[in-house]
């Protein structure tokens, strides 16, 4: 093999190695930013509002919470008496937020509710 063939073949060797080790280096989870690039934002869950929380009344019924609120996100099947709303949103590339409102029943009925939301004092009059 002569020198010339030896040191293309080095070459083509080289080329590889470091195209592997940058198409790596782009599977890393934000190890290259390129500007300009625009990435989708993810949300996920059930939209909670102010306005939601607001027409939420003790002794509503379990359809009537579904009317305001929507089909809850997590319905546990051993405590049927608990509702989770979970809303979670991860702008694209940045820091997922996360709301959450649980809504408690007694009796088919709206006993009280928790979480990040509170009624405001026009709604509680």
């Amino acid at each position: 093999m002569s020198k010339a063939t030896r040191i293309k073949t080095l070459g083509q060797s080289l080329a590889v190695t470091g195209l592997a080790l940058l198409f790596t280096a782009c599977g890393s989870a934000g190890a290259l930013d390129f500007p300009g690039v625009y990435k989708i934002g993810i949300p996920q869950g059930n939209i909670i509002t102010q306005e939601m929380v607001d027409q939420l009344r003790p002794g509503m019924t379990k359809r009537q919470v579904i009317f305001v609120m929507g089909t809850p996100l997590v319905r546990d099947p051993f405590h049927q008496d608990r509702w989770d709303y979970v809303y979670s949103y991860q702008p694209g590339g940045g820091v997922r937020g996360q709301e959450r409102l649980t809504v408690f029943f007694e009796n088919d009925q709206l006993v009280r509710f928790t979480g990040d939301f509170v009624p405001t004092e026009a709604a509680s009059n």
